[in-house]
């Protein structure tokens, strides 16, 4: 017989045949009941004693929790059971049953510290709670895809061993590659750009790698990142482009989870989007009471903006220049400007992306590299690949954990990563 799930059986009127794990049992002596789960669902599965064999009455009474199952049985109207039916089963066999007592609680109503629950991920993650999200990561990641390659982006798997920085700075994590030393990619950047100035636009979900000494919650030392690049564009219409792209993303959220988002007690609404200037945004914060860095905003100043604009999708535009990367087009492609074209998208009280026009002249880039005290030779390959016919080119970068964090309002971070990796923590 073929396995049917849960949210299939209610359609049926004949024998069914579920698998899945033992949600929990109650006995109340001459009826035993059995809350069965799958990716699908719930059901009740009900042994009455005198009426079910007895082999199957007494298995109800000895199955531990979150134990794999299948049972064999047909379904029956009752006002009793939550979903309005029954399941009588004809019998129930062991697959793989769980040791008890069980590491941590998984139940619905689970009161179990983030840290042990972490350790217990494989458990972890039958929670309904957990389930849903990354139910909800998973809408997230499929549509952002989505939305893309219908654009006619192509989809595109840079590398994540690189010989060299992709953004200055020294927090790499080495490798021993054969005879040679690597690093572990902090970005996909300097190879969609080189993708986008051939294949034009390119969009890409990708693991990377920073080996910071953080401790936040907001902050992982490996993550995903959402990215695009286009080419024969601006920083202006790809961070339109962003805005657009993330309100498709949320409104595919409530359409498609709304199951989950009502497991996590969220109403989202389709955000707005504002454009601000650096300068502007500056002044706005101080007359609010609240300063910035002279490069970069404060988490302070996130938040603050995000009281004044709930929401909303605000973007920073012409970032100072020493607050970007080597690799930002200066405003006006001028080698001593200030500004940049580089921006930040900040939403819900957090910066969830940057991006902006990149640097597509060979020579204004190994000035750029010099200026952030880095050797151009060590970037000769990506420096070349602008000297044949680089068109201008922009792009942005959102990294999946912290969109999911701030889209469903969790404090930590390592809700939303599977299996999180920190300065602490490399296991499971």
């Amino acid at each position: 017989m073929q396995r049917t799930l849960i949210k299939d059986a209610f359609k049926k009127t004949n024998t069914v045949f579920l698998k899945g794990w033992v949600h929990e049992t109650r006995d109340l002596k001459k009826v035993r009941f059995l809350i069965l789960k799958d990716k699908s669902g719930r059901i009740q599965v009900t042994g009455i004693d005198g009426k079910t064999n007895p082999e199957t009455f007494e298995l109800l009474d000895n199955l531990n929790r979150e134990s794999v199952v299948q049972v064999t049985g047909a379904l029956k109207k009752c006002e009793q059971a939550p979903s309005g039916e029954e399941l009588i089963p004809d019998s129930i066999e062991i697959i793989a049953e769980a040791k008890n007592p069980l590491p941590i609680d998984a139940s619905d109503y689970s009161k179990t510290e983030l840290p042990l629950r972490l350790d217990n991920r494989f458990l972890d993650l039958h929670s309904v709670r957990t389930q849903a999200i990354f139910k909800i990561q998973s809408t997230i990641g499929a549509e952002f895809l989505n939305y893309f390659i219908k654009k006619g982006f192509t989809y595109a798997h840079p590398p994540s061993i690189i010989s060299a920085s992709s953004e200055g700075g020294t927090e790499l994590f080495k490798a021993k590659y054969f005879e040679k030393e690597v690093f572990l990619a902090q970005s996909p950047q300097l190879y969609k750009q080189m993708i986008a100035c051939s294949m034009e636009n390119m969009v890409t979900i990708t693991p990377v790698w920073r080996a910071e000494k953080h401790n936040t919650t907001r902050h992982l030392n490996e993550c995903r990142q959402m990215d695009i690049e286009m080419a024969f564009t601006d920083s202006k219409t790809v961070l339109e482009e962003m805005g657009k792209a993330i309100q498709h993303i949320v409104k595919q959220v409530i359409e498609k989870n709304a199951e989950e988002l009502e497991v996590l007690k969220l109403k989202l609404k389709i955000p707005k989007t504002k454009y601000l200037t650096f300068t502007e945004t500056k002044k706005l914060l101080e007359e609010n009471g609240v300063k910035i860095l002279e490069n970069d905003l404060t988490g302070e100043a996130e938040k603050k903006l995000n009281e004044l604009f709930p929401n909303t999708i605000t973007f920073v535009t012409d970032w100072p220049m020493k607050g970007k990367p080597f690799y930002i087009m200066p405003k006006n492609e001028d080698p001593n400007a200030e500004l940049s074209e580089g921006f930040d998208a900040i939403y819900k009280g957090m910066e969830i992306s940057s991006g902006g026009q990149r640097i597509h002249i060979p020579e204004l880039l190994e000035k750029r590299l010099e200026a952030n005290d880095l050797n151009p030779k060590d970037f000769t390959p990506y420096i070349d690949s602008f000297r044949f016919g680089a068109p201008p080119h922009a792009g942005w970068s959102i990294g999946i954990e912290r969109f999911t964090q701030v889209l469903l309002e969790m404090s930590n971070i390592r809700e939303v990563c599977m299996f999180p990796r920190d300065r602490d923590r490399i296991m499971p």
